[in-house]
């Protein structure tokens, strides 16, 4: 595959109604120097914390396996010996999809209970081949697994039947929303919106599956998006490179970089403006936010304060605030931009700027090194993005 590609996961999830925690489980590992991403979702029987307990834990055995393991019947036997049998149902207490995926397009998936893996090339459905996992002790469990190459702009799509059953039992949709209408559904996204992002997709989907429930859930829902493509790429660049000398590499890395582009500090956006020869001027429509207002340049998507601005953005990062609720200041546009995409980069320039060395400068207020590998942290292990960052 000559196409460099990403792969952009994300899900969303609500508890069964009047319950506080969620009995389905999503977790995805990104195993950066293989170029691979490990994704479940598992859902246990039943609602609340038993359930919630029992999926966990199928979740964490499946990517501890898959992590370590390319032998799918291994995977399979060890969760299977592993999970309890319900007495009087005489099935597993949690379902579970796993999916590895390397950045090459190379799939390899296991199912177990979920309604199956759906994949789609653009808004159409293309159908997946499986085998049948035989295993010696469970030869009544139906255990399903399949490899195959994906093409770019491909997605997975993976549901609970929380999302397939919603609705049940309404005169339009007796039998629930149904897969097949699910599916329909996240295809005609994708036709109006081809280039939707999987945390737009997911959010969507998530949203139809409760107004199928009247508002409120009648079983925990998850669905999750895997869409792998070429990556959309971000630069920020933030603080004056230690020599004046090296100003001109950052107006250079300004002018030639390809993706959006994002300046953290009035010395930056002077440096670039003066060597670029390009105007800066404020944008006073974000005057009242409590934060210094943006600027605009040609060329450039957004120019902010630096370390004050910064530190705003990590605390966003930290908590779990949905996009559609971040503020209208710059902190809040930075983090939109930043959850747009895959690859971000940082060129962090480490001349000291003398006004954040007061003893009296909250901590948050460090150097912006610091508050630059925080921030790089929270977007690799929370949000599975891919950084680099470069010092000058």
């Amino acid at each position: 595959m000559t196409e460099t590609a990403f792969i952009d996961v994300d899900h969303a999830q609500r508890c069964k109604n009047r319950q506080s925690i969620c009995g389905d489980v999503f977790l995805s590992h990104r195993i950066k120097e293989e170029g691979r991403i490990l994704a479940v979702l598992s859902d246990g029987l039943g609602s609340g914390v038993k359930a919630s307990v029992l999926a966990n834990l199928t979740a964490a055995m499946a990517l501890k396996f898959a992590s370590t393991c390319t032998d799918t019947r291994i995977w399979a036997r060890s969760i299977m010996d592993t999970l309890p049998i319900c007495e009087v149902r005489k099935i597993s207490y949690s379902t579970f999809t796993l999916i590895d995926l390397d950045e090459s397009g190379s799939l390899r998936f296991i199912e177990h209970g979920n309604p199956p893996l759906v994949l789609l090339r653009g808004a159409e459905e293309v159908e997946l081949e499986r085998s049948v996992i035989t295993l010696e002790r469970w030869k009544e469990r139906l255990i399903y697994h399949g490899r195959l190459t994906l093409e770019i702009g491909d997605r997975l799509l993976c549901f609970s039947d929380g999302v397939t059953q919603s609705g049940m039992g309404q005169k339009s949709m007796p039998l629930g929303w149904t897969q097949e209408k699910a599916v329909e559904y996240a295809r005609e996204l994708i036709r109006a919106t081809p280039d939707i992002s999987s945390r737009r997709l997911t959010a969507a989907l998530m949203d139809q599956a409760l107004a199928n429930d009247s508002g409120c859930a009648r079983d925990d829902i998850s669905c999750a998006v895997i869409h792998f493509r070429v990556p959309r790429q971000l630069l920020i660049m933030t603080g004056p490179p230690f020599a004046p000398q090296r100003d001109f590499e950052l107006a250079q890395a300004a002018m030639t970089f390809s993706g959006k582009k994002i300046i953290c500090g009035g010395t930056t956006a002077t440096i670039v403006g003066r060597i670029l020869q390009r105007p800066i001027t404020v944008d006073l429509t974000q005057a009242d936010t409590g934060m210094p207002p943006p600027a605009r340049m040609e060329g450039i998507d957004l120019i902010t304060e630096g370390a004050l601005t910064l530190a705003h953005v990590a605390q966003f990062l930290a908590t779990d605030i949905r996009v559609e609720r971040l503020p209208a200041n710059p902190a809040g546009d930075i983090v939109r931009l930043m959850l747009g995409s895959d690859i971000i980069h940082f060129i962090v320039g480490t001349r000291i700027n003398e006004a954040h060395q007061d003893p009296n400068t909250p901590q948050e207020l460090d150097l912006r090194r610091n508050i630059v590998r925080r921030i790089v942290s929270l977007l690799e292990k929370k949000y599975l993005n891919a950084t680099s960052v470069r010092f000058i």
